[in-house]
């Protein structure tokens, strides 16, 4: 793991670059710095698949020669020195980007702020296989489980320098676990499959590999035989935690600074409008400790602070770094996520915050409608909010869920379903994007 004495290290092989950046002729510059350590492991049936690891440190550089940019990328190896000659002579024959500069540097975090993001824990290879094997054994025992897709454990860290010419320096490590596993169900053209994971920051929070197991298992039986649902309109839907948070994803990306600027959002012209039902209230906050996404400072070197991007249902903030502020005359709220040499807007822990209500009441109150655990497909338009997608699930009938359904279309559009939704109690925060169930009032529904 990456100890103190290596971030020292890569602290200052970041300042020499920045350094022969401004002896090449550079204005400004500013160098990031990834080191990565990860080992995972695969098994099925019982045997080891592969195993792998990898450990490497990456240098990125951003050069501004005047209002023209270039940026380059190297492995530890390079010469700095014709790194930075590069990159300069590159943005010398750039055209001009009135947008791309460094951050203000009144908006750069000038203390440490510690998050608590690394865990020290070392495991084994042995270890992972040991837990890729008892998930996929107690999938395994599960009646009705038939075979399996394989299971996978792994761990890793990675530590973050980014070092700016105007006086930024900072640095992080962030720790990683993860276990999964998938099995199917079932015979022939009657099999199903479906999986169970946990992830996080600290080991010990991990779920055990018996109960993502178990999980994964009793997911998977749940779905065999399922049926075709009647082709209706205003059906509710019902959207397991699953399903929801990517309904979440879609919210953080229409309110995204970079797609407004290009025009691509559907809420490009929302701002201070109702954009989602009135008990909705949409958080973005860098600074949960041992969060999924958190980050002491972003990718230029601001600290960003909790926002209600939307608060009962009304549009306050887009995510902004600081160029895509500059073109739509804002200032940054420390979503700069880098990407590589790329510095683009990006939610951190985005949450859908909860309702007060468990989401067993809110299916109890449900005739008629669809529990969607699994959604497919591609039909999502963030232009127009047109939205289109396979689905599977189970059938809700007198306020319960009954027979499995498959190979069904849900469809409205984006625009409409947020304002249709009511948020159930059961959010789950470990994920970078949260939610809790939630209902969706009035979806068209194409089945038989």
């Amino acid at each position: 793991m990456l100890q103190q004495d290596k971030t020292s290290e890569l602290l200052g092989k970041a300042e020499l670059l920045v350094e022969q950046a401004k002896r090449a002729g550079a204005d400004r510059a500013d160098a990031v710095v990834a080191s990565g350590q990860s080992v995972s492991v695969s098994v099925r049936m019982g045997k080891v698949e592969s195993t792998d690891a990898s450990e490497a440190d990456s240098f990125s550089l951003r050069v501004f020669v005047g209002n023209r940019l270039a940026s380059v990328s190297a492995n530890a190896r390079a010469d700095m020195t014709a790194l930075a000659e590069r990159a300069v002579a590159m943005a010398k024959v750039s055209p001009e980007d009135p947008y791309a500069t460094l951050a203000d540097p009144e908006n750069l975090a000038r203390d440490t702020i510690d998050l608590d993001l690394f865990d020290a824990t070392e495991v084994t290879a042995d270890e992972l296989t040991d837990a890729a094997l008892a998930m996929e054994n107690a999938a395994l025992e599960v009646p009705g489980v038939s075979n399996s897709s394989g299971a996978g454990a792994s761990t890793g860290m990675v530590g973050v320098v980014l070092v700016t010419s105007h006086g930024f320096s900072g640095a992080y490590r962030r720790s990683s676990f993860g276990r999964s596993v998938s099995v199917i169900a079932g015979e022939g053209t009657g099999m199903e499959r479906d999986y169970e994971f946990d992830s996080g920051v600290y080991y010990d929070a991990l779920e055990s590999p018996e109960k993502i197991g178990r999980s994964a298992g009793e997911r998977t039986v749940r779905r065999l035989n399922p049926r075709k649902a009647a082709t209706g309109t205003g059906v509710p839907i019902v959207c397991d935690p699953r399903v929801a948070r990517g309904v979440a994803s879609h919210i953080g990306g229409a309110i995204n600074g970079a797609a407004v600027a290009r025009k691509t959002s559907f809420f490009r012209d929302s701002m201070g409008q109702q954009v989602l039902a009135p008990s909705i209230t949409i958080t973005d906050d860098p600074l949960i400790v041992r969060g999924s996404a958190s980050r002491p400072f972003d990718g230029e070197g601001v600290r960003g602070e909790r926002l209600e991007m939307i608060r009962d249902g009304v549009l306050q903030h887009w995510f902004l770094s600081t160029g895509t502020a500059r073109e739509l005359g804002l200032k940054t709220n420390g979503r700069g996520a880098r990407n590589g040499v790329n510095v683009s807007p990006s939610s951190t822990n985005l949450a859908l915050e909860p309702g007060g209500r468990s989401p067993e009441e809110l299916i109890g109150e449900i005739e008629n409608g669809f529990y969607v655990t699994e959604v497919i497909g591609q039909g999502v338009n963030m232009i127009t909010g047109e939205y289109s997608r396979g689905a599977s699930g189970f059938w809700i009938e007198n306020g319960q869920l009954t027979y499995p359904v498959s190979e069904v279309t849900v469809a409205s559009n984006l625009k409409d379903m947020f304002k249709r939704m009511t948020a159930a109690n059961d959010i789950d925060r470990s994920f970078p994007t949260a939610s809790p169930t939630l209902v969706i009032e009035g979806m068209t529904l194409a089945g038989i």
